[in-house]
């Protein structure tokens, strides 16, 4: 009898630029990389990683290039600036429908 025992491999993901200086940030400013890293559900090691990435990438070049990083930033933040303009237009719409209604 062969019994075969598979370890399900861990899901590999990406985390965007925004995402990783922001972690950084907060690790930086926690003074904690451990707990940073532990409340934000990632290794410490890769903050760590991180952090030395963004400190050695010049002002002009990308600290994390790859998947994490949008192809063109001015595109990124417009994307972003849509979505919450959008969602401040639902917000809207849901209070002008109460605001609205008469009771019968």
């Amino acid at each position: 009898m062969e019994f075969s025992m598979s370890v399900p491999v861990p899901e590999k993901r990406a985390f965007s630029e925004e995402f990783k200086r922001e972690a950084v940030r907060l690790a930086k400013e926690r003074g904690n990389v451990k707990q940073t890293a532990r409340d934000l559900g990632v290794h410490a090691t890769l903050l760590h990683r991180w952090k030395q990435r963004l400190a050695s990438a010049p002002a002009h070049e990308v600290a994390f290039p790859g998947h994490g990083n949008p192809k063109d930033p001015e595109l990124a933040s417009l994307q972003r600036e849509l979505a919450r303009v959008r969602e401040e237009n639902e917000i809207l719409k849901k209070a002008v429908g109460i605001f609205t209604a008469r009771p019968s």
